[in-house]
């Protein structure tokens, strides 16, 4: 399974970014996938996630504010962003697992990894 992930960039306080990734190889259907994201320093935190049924599931952090869907026909998972703060800068990740069963939430269930997209959030 390989993943890209694209949509980054630089937008101010109170913007939006939607970021894609774009999977290749396997069934992408029967994928859970998930979004995570680093800052400088700091741990690879969760974001949100989807299950292959479309099951989503979001970090107290986001909720309200992010949406992740899925597209099974193009292969690809979104994350809209809105409403974007200072503290969600970081390089987001998005992630795929094929376990039929795994904890959203938990980066250890997903073995297949995307490089990486800045998103870098102004005051």
């Amino acid at each position: 399974v390989q993943l890209q992930a694209s949509g980054g960039g630089l937008v101010q306080a109170g913007g939006s970014l939607r970021l894609s990734c774009a999977a290749s190889g396997g069934t992408f259907s029967s994928y859970g996938m998930g979004w995570f994201h680093q800052a400088p320093g700091q741990e690879r935190e969760f974001v949100a996630s989807i299950s292959r049924g479309g099951s989503t599931f979001y970090a107290d952090s986001v909720k309200g504010r992010f949406a992740i869907s899925r597209d099974n026909a193009k292969n690809t998972v979104t994350l809209q962003m809105n409403l974007l703060k200072p503290e969600d800068t970081a390089v987001y990740y998005c992630a795929a697992t094929t376990s039929s069963s795994y904890r959203a939430s938990d980066s250890r269930f997903y073995p297949y990894w995307g490089q990486g997209t800045q998103v870098t959030v102004s005051s």
